[in-house]
């Protein structure tokens, strides 16, 4: 009996030896399967199951690891590096406060042992940044989350909660493609990992794929059905959905009112989810512009692109908003946006419309001069010159203070030179597409605003602004009566 059990420890030794000369070429898979093989035949040798433990580790098998390293200290409380695989074994999947308990035994053991003193300060760090990132999650600084995980991850590389805490994050700051591939990464090694499940049906809520997001989240909930974010994260997501449904259907059936109310209550629901409230938001502004509620419908655009800046919708409709408001500075800006992003043809056309509406609207505007439509008749035109002229003319002002003389002075010519283009429709047309009047002869400093009024006007010898008889139309329009003008 003795010295079978003599040969099986000879023989256990051998495959020892062969599994270190593998384990020295880096090959940890024929390591591992002869470290087993040595286990089989002395399965009460701690030195087996640390080193099999050591060959798991480099194979990234810590829970395997694990398992190995304490049957190690359980057959030898007295094995050092068994302790300090078993602390590195948690401190790798994450339970730092194991891993302190494993590194302590392992200097009580040997107090000068450098590897445990430096593994002991690398857990106590990890400790510390798990109730950092806890304080951070709770005020919502998702980036300060994200750096101390990513810390933490440097000695817990095999951490699951770790990762689905920086996935979680990455999200919530709207880096859903790295979020996406570290909940990816875990789900490839457990399907049914509740957490990762949820921060990946997260991702696709958060960008606006909601009917996919809800099957992640029932999913979720399947694995784990007191899942609470989870839970939370699926009703948002239907009530969003049904919500911004019931919004679309009350504005294509034009119930403008229920539409914003309910638009208006959509973006109530979750305040995180940026890229569906920028739609509820634009979408909102739609309604008001409808309404011609045109300066909520900019505030509304507005809040859509600062939620989302590549929101090109947003920016058309706030363009169009500014458009109907004559605010065309800043319609050029939102089309400029637009066409940089999008070089198509219609929206370099709204671009070019924006930037002569622009210029036409740094010139005088001969309509409100007049104080007419653009879309005003020749009568119209003709009525309206009548009574502004009338109302400006330099001799019903001859009492006045020399200021307001100047004043009236100068609105008569300008009502003079409105009539001059509005009533010629050569010149209306080119004023109307915003070309230049100075050009093919239309220089506009040759007119003269009282040659203007007096043919207007005119009457019997004509209509005199220096002394002698003349009509004074003010006093007297139907033309019938005269008076002595000072000279």
């Amino acid at each position: 009996m003795w010295k079978l059990l003599r040969g099986r420890s000879r023989e256990a030794e051998s495959f020892k030896e062969q599994g270190n000369a593998y384990y020295a070429k880096k090959d940890y898979n024929e390591a591992y399967n002869y470290y087993t093989k040595a286990i089989d035949m002395c399965p009460k040798n701690a030195s087996y199951y640390g080193n099999r433990a050591a060959t798991l580790m480099m194979l990234g098998r810590f829970r395997e690891a694990l398992g190995d390293a304490q049957q190690s200290v359980r057959l030898d409380d007295s094995f050092v590096r068994g302790h300090l695989r078993e602390g590195k074994c948690h401190l790798s999947l994450g339970n730092a406060m194991a891993a302190c308990r494993s590194f302590q035994r392992a200097l009580e053991l040997d107090h000068k042992n450098a590897q445990a003193q430096q593994e002991f300060k690398n857990a106590n760090a990890v400790i510390e940044y798990e109730k950092i990132a806890e304080t951070d999650f709770e005020k919502r600084d998702f980036r300060k989350v994200v750096f101390c995980m990513d810390r933490a991850l440097e000695f817990a590389p095999a951490c699951h909660r770790f990762k689905i805490l920086k996935a979680e994050c990455l999200a919530m700051l709207g880096r859903y493609p790295e979020a996406q591939s570290v909940a990816s990464d875990i789900l490839r090694m457990d399907s049914t990992n509740a957490d990762a499940l949820y921060v990946r049906g997260l991702c696709l809520y958060y960008e606006d794929c909601i009917e996919k997001a809800v099957q992640f989240f029932v999913q979720a909930l399947r694995m784990a059905p007191d899942h609470e974010k989870a839970c939370v994260a699926c009703r948002n997501a239907k009530a969003l959905k049904a919500k911004k449904e019931d919004g679309n259907k009350a504005f294509k059936e034009g119930n403008y009112k229920l539409a914003y109310e309910l638009y208006t209550e959509a973006l109530g629901i979750d305040p995180n989810n940026i890229k569906t409230n920028a739609k509820l938001y634009c979408n909102r502004g739609t309604v008001n512009s409808k309404l011609r509620k045109l300066d909520d419908a900019i505030e509304d655009c507005t809040n859509a692109v600062k939620l989302d800046d590549t929101y090109i919708k947003a920016y058309l409709r706030r363009a169009q908003c500014y458009m109907d408001t004559e605010q065309y500075e800043e319609a050029v800006r939102d089309y400029e946006k637009v066409y940089q992003t999008e070089k198509t043809k219609e929206h370099k056309q709204l671009l070019k419309n924006a930037q002569l509406e622009l210029k036409k609207s740094k010139r005088k505007d001969y309509y409100k001069i007049l104080g007419v439509d653009k879309n005003a008749s020749e009568d119209e035109i003709k009525k309206a010159y009548r009574k502004r002229a009338l109302m400006h003319h330099p001799d019903r002002h001859s009492g006045a203070s020399a200021e307001v003389q100047k004043e009236e002075e100068k609105k008569f010519k300008e009502v003079g030179e409105a009539f001059t283009i509005l009533s010629d429709p050569k010149k209306k047309t080119r004023y109307d597409s915003g070309q230049d009047l100075d050009e093919e002869g239309m220089n506009m400093g040759d007119f003269d605003a009282n040659n203007i009024f007096k043919a207007f006007f005119g009457g019997p010898g004509g209509f005199s602004f220096e002394g002698g008889y003349a009509w004074c139309p003010w006093e007297f329009p139907d033309h019938k009566q005269m008076q002595r003008l000072p000279s």
